[in-house]
């Protein structure tokens, strides 16, 4: 992943391997999920906010897949939990 240190990303893999709320990959996804999510057109971001977007249910809730990223950052060590928010909050700061 863009940003983090083989460190944080081995922490991340050996994290997906050893906890049954996470797959391999499951937190790239959710990066690639959410950064997705944030780059889209406002007035798409207000349709789903109305009215709901049936895709979510087979391409993933993008807002659920942020709530992943953070409880994975709760759950890895400090240091590469501030990796790992950093590339997260670039993310937040598109969307907010």
């Amino acid at each position: 992943m863009d940003g983090l240190s083989a460190r944080a990303v081995s922490e991340i893999h050996r994290l997906e391997h050893t906890r049954n709320y996470l797959r391999p990959g499951d937190v790239v996804a959710a990066v690639r999920l959410w950064k997705g999510y944030v780059h889209r057109p406002e007035r798409e971001l207000w349709h789903d906010h109305e009215w709901g977007n049936v895709h979510w249910y087979c391409c993933g809730n993008p807002l659920e897949a942020r709530a992943l990223l953070g409880t994975v950052m709760q759950a890895i060590s400090p240091r590469s939990a501030r990796e790992l928010r950093k590339v997260v909050s670039r993310l937040d700061a598109v969307w907010e």
